[in-house]
């Protein structure tokens, strides 16, 4: 004859009643510990097994009397067959954790932002990344990967002006010397940049 297991009962009782934090999946219990049986080598493993497992008890209790909530949409499980799922939405935590990591510190203001502080000047509002064309009918971007800056690239036709009288000057692809500028503009913004990180370091 096989022994039967003993299951302890689902009810547990408690001089003074555990507080819960579902949303933390957490229960907190005022009541004292016997000192006499944390003192005993032989009944401490035992005591306090037992002390945390009603206490998990509790738990359990408070979550299963949460709304159970069963998905509309099915799962096919490894058997073939469909299986609903059935979830418990917990509350929100009430209990502030402490962070993991310090708060980060502020960075340092670059270059530009003491320049701007010292003679008042305000940040210009963004006003988003794409910009009409009426040409093509499309929102492009400014900047970029065919963007508005390198419309000039792909025009077949470029009127020059008339101030430019050497006739040098007149051979001069003026979609070249666009791509020229943004180049220079690309590496005096990475000049700049690595100023600032200088600055800010040291």
């Amino acid at each position: 004859m096989s022994e039967e297991k003993e299951y302890k009962s689902v009810t547990v009782d408690k001089p003074i009643p555990t507080t819960f934090d579902l949303g933390n999946l957490a229960t907190f219990d005022p009541n004292p510990l016997d000192n006499s049986k944390l003192k005993n080598e032989n009944e401490r493993e035992a005591y306090l097994t037992a002390t945390t497992r009603d206490n998990v008890q509790l738990l359990i209790n408070q979550i299963l009397s949460l709304p159970v909530k069963t998905t509309t949409d099915s799962q096919v499980s490894s058997t073939g067959q469909n299986a609903t799922m059935t979830l418990i939405q917990l509350p929100e935590p009430i209990t502030q954790l402490p962070r993991e990591k310090p708060i980060p510190k502020a960075k340092p203001p670059t270059k530009w932002e003491q320049f701007a502080a010292r003679k008042g000047i305000k940040a210009k509002t963004k006003d988003g990344k794409m910009v009409y064309d009426e040409a093509t009918g499309q929102w492009v971007p400014k900047w970029g990967y065919k963007g508005k800056n390198k419309e000039l690239d792909n025009q077949w036709l470029v009127e020059v002006e008339d101030k430019v009288k050497n006739t040098e000057d007149e051979l001069i692809d003026p979609r070249s010397l666009s791509r020229a500028d943004r180049k220079k503009l690309i590496k005096k913004n990475e000049l700049q940049h690595k100023r600032n990180v200088k600055n800010a370091s040291s």
